[in-house]
């Protein structure tokens, strides 16, 4: 019961900072789930709260996605989603496990130092990079950080950014999770309660976020994210490499 209460808050602190940042849903929850189901199972499970509430976000956002952007950048990345979620089917759980701490250690890096606010791709680089953040999220569901930097190099508003970049990590969504169906299908089913709860509990958390984030002083906000993210890394590396 504690560790689903725990599960719980996760889930929305996820949802909340997703709202802000782009990415914190599978960033958080999946370290958190894999100490009960394995980094393999916890990848695919954490993708059906992450698919919803991404959507949530999306339609509150849609009326802002630069579609022009999406078309390309999103095929791109739902390509490399597809081929990391082939990807994901093969790989054993310490490589999981290490490629994710150390995902979770360049983020939390960049937020800290605030790098992540500095970081520009030309728009080559960006959808070669579209494709490597689309195959992150296929193969260990964390895209978000590579994924935003990667479209800050097409200049766009800020509502158009986080509405193109939330429309392009739901098109991942869309094409990894078949595969994680098929390969993965009896442990998600037994996990049916565990997926609904924190399901529930990330739209939540996007709820809130979008209603209230923007009174939290930014910088602040953001060194917090970064210490999260670099103790989760911590953590997933040690749990792959004791």
């Amino acid at each position: 019961m504690i560790l689903q209460v725990s599960f719980a808050i996760a889930a929305v602190l996820g949802g909340a900072i997703a709202s802000s940042t782009g990415f914190g849903i599978g960033s958080i929850l999946t370290p958190l789930l894999s100490l009960q189901v394995g980094i393999k199972v916890a990848v695919a499970a954490v993708a059906i709260p992450h698919f919803i509430a991404t959507g949530l976000r999306f339609w509150l956002l849609r009326k802002e996605v630069d579609r022009g952007i999406l078309l390309h950048f999103g095929i791109l990345s739902a390509i490399g989603g597809l081929a990391g979620a082939l990807l994901h089917s093969f790989a054993n759980s310490p490589v999981l496990s290490g490629v994710f701490a150390g995902l979770l250690f360049f983020a939390g890096s960049l937020e800290l130092t605030g790098k992540s606010r500095e970081i520009r791709f030309s728009r080559r680089t960006a959808w070669v990079a579209g494709v490597v953040s689309g195959l992150l999220g296929g193969l260990v569901g964390n895209q978000g950080g590579i994924r935003s930097a990667a479209l800050l190099g097409f200049d766009v508003k800020r509502q158009a950014f986080v509405a193109t970049a939330t429309a392009t990590g739901l098109i991942v969504d869309a094409v990894r999770m078949p595969v994680y169906l098929a390969n993965e299908f009896p442990s998600l089913i037994s996990m049916c309660p565990t997926i609904g709860l924190l399901s529930i509990a990330a739209v939540i958390g996007t709820v809130i976020g979008e209603r209230t984030l923007h009174v939290i002083p930014e910088e602040w906000f953001r060194r917090s994210v970064g210490l999260i993210l670099l103790a989760l890394g911590a953590f997933m590396l040690y749990r792959a490499f004791p």
